[in-house]
Parts: C-alpha cells; structure tokens; sequence
C-alpha cells in the first residue's frame, strides 16, 4: 500500500474535494459569470483547504447536473483552464474528477499534472444515469498510449446513485479491481454526503490485500477515528462545506476539525 504513501506524503492521507460551480454547456451554468465565477469559487475552496492542511485535493465537475457518461470536450477544457490558473496556488498533490467520465478525466489528468482519477473503472452497474459499463482494458490502453501511466486510477467499486447487476459481492469486486491493476479502491455510500456501509468497507479492506481502500462518502470529523480503524484513506467534500451542504463553499471551521480529528485518529493507530 506504499503508493498512497509516497504520493501524500502521509499515512492515512485527507484527501479533499474541490467541487466546480456548473460548467460551460450544463443546464446550471451561470453565463454571466463565466470563467472569473468559476475561478473565484475553486480558488478560494483551495486556499481554504490547504490552510486547514488537507494532504490532496480532487478537482471534480460536481455541479454538472444531470451527469453524463460521455461529456463533451467543453467539460475537460473548462477544468484546465481553471486547474492551470491554480497550478501555482497548488501545494498538496491533486487529482481530478471528470463525472462519469474516465477517458476524459485521463486526459485532464495528462494535461494539467494531475496524479490520480477517481471514476467508475471495473464492473457494470444500474444507475439513475442509465448503464455505467467500463472498460477497464481500453481505459488502461489509453492512459499508456497518452503517456499517462504515472496517473493513478482509484476505481470506485460501490458507486452513488448506483447498484451492482449480477450477484458478485463488494468484496468479489474490490478482489477483482485489485487482480485488474487499479491503484486504489474506493467505497461509497447510496449518495454524497452520505455514511458509507462499514461492512462493505470493511470486505474490500480484506479482499483487496495490498491494494488501498478509501473511504468516499459520508466521512465526517466525529467519525474518521471509526474509518480509519479499517480505511487507507479518505475522500471528503460535503462535511466541510458551509451548514454540511455539497454546493455550499468550503467551512474552514469544519475543514480544520476534520483534519484535527484525523490527526489524532493516526496518532492513535499502531504502528506498522
């Protein structure tokens, strides 16, 4: 499990989102404020982040509602752009997001230095989006062919809004994800914001042996000393936003609790 390590630097790395306001071609775009709204509201979530002392950050188009499984190359052109004017700000590594796109956010990744993607990567699931059907051969080719190989992949195998088809279970999946090359499994609940199931957590945990398992959703200060008991990490966006609201800026209140909690929770873990 080093390659969380060496990447963050940390044990048990935070890894905190840094939601965008709705981009360019989604029903939720705000026209008038264009570049300079989406570059105030990322810019200063970041700023906010890392001075409470988040160990990564995760770029992610999380107001793009409906979501797509294929977007358009405004979506990624959008995120360059912003993620290009941060580059400087930037002092914890970062990945990015392309909802639910893996070819797209392996591109973004290539292009603005991004260490690691989370998506969908392996299995076929029911979704309110329709059907999620990776492929993770092509999705790998593609990394090497656009010499992305050094990008991390952190497959979530119980995605939001989404169920497994067929009978293979949570563990049978992160087993699976693991045997298949993916540098980091990662566990979430029925939506974002909301508390992960710890059994499954707990079954990927010993399916997926040397291969890290993250926590996704539902992480908040009051529970990371529980999730860190099993996870390798953590994924958080909601809990540090203002009154715990997704679309709401970053709390630096809540982001600083958090990160103290988790502090502690490592200080508190065995060690080895």
């Amino acid at each position: 499990m080093s390659s969380l390590g060496d990447l963050f630097g940390v044990r048990k790395p935070v890894i905190a989102m840094l939601h965008f306001p709705a981009l360019p071609g989604r029903p939720r775009h705000d026209r008038s404020g264009g570049e300079a709204r989406l570059l105030d509201a990322v810019g200063s979530d970041l700023l906010v982040l890392q001075d409470a002392g988040v160990d990564g950050v995760l770029f992610c188009n999380e107001a793009d509602l409906p979501y797509q499984l294929r977007v358009g190359p405004e979506i990624p052109a959008a995120m360059a752009a912003i993620i290009g004017e941060l580059r400087r700000d930037l002092r914890v590594p970062y990945g990015v997001n392309v909802l639910w796109d893996a070819i797209a956010s392996l591109a973004l990744a290539r292009a603005t230095g991004a260490r690691f993607i989370r998506e969908v990567l392996t299995g076929v699931y029911e979704s309110d989006l329709g059907m999620i059907e990776p492929r993770i051969g092509e999705i790998a080719g593609y990394r090497t062919a656009i010499g992305a190989d050094d990008v991390l992949l952190f497959d979530n195998v119980q995605p939001e809004f989404a169920s497994a088809i067929g009978s293979r279970s949570v563990a049978d999946r992160a087993r699976g994800a693991a045997f298949l090359g993916v540098d980091a499994i990662l566990i979430s609940g029925p939506a974002a914001g909301a508390a992960l199931d710890m059994r499954h957590l707990a079954e990927a945990r010993e399916a997926a042996r040397d291969t890290p398992v993250i926590a996704n959703t539902g992480v908040r200060a009051e529970r990371i000393r529980e999730i860190f008991s099993i996870a390798d990490g953590v994924i958080v966006g909601t809990s540090l936003k203002v009154d715990g609201v997704t679309w709401n800026p970053v709390d630096p209140e809540r982001a600083r609790r958090l990160v103290d909690a988790a502090g502690q929770a490592r200080s508190a873990l065995p060690v080895g």
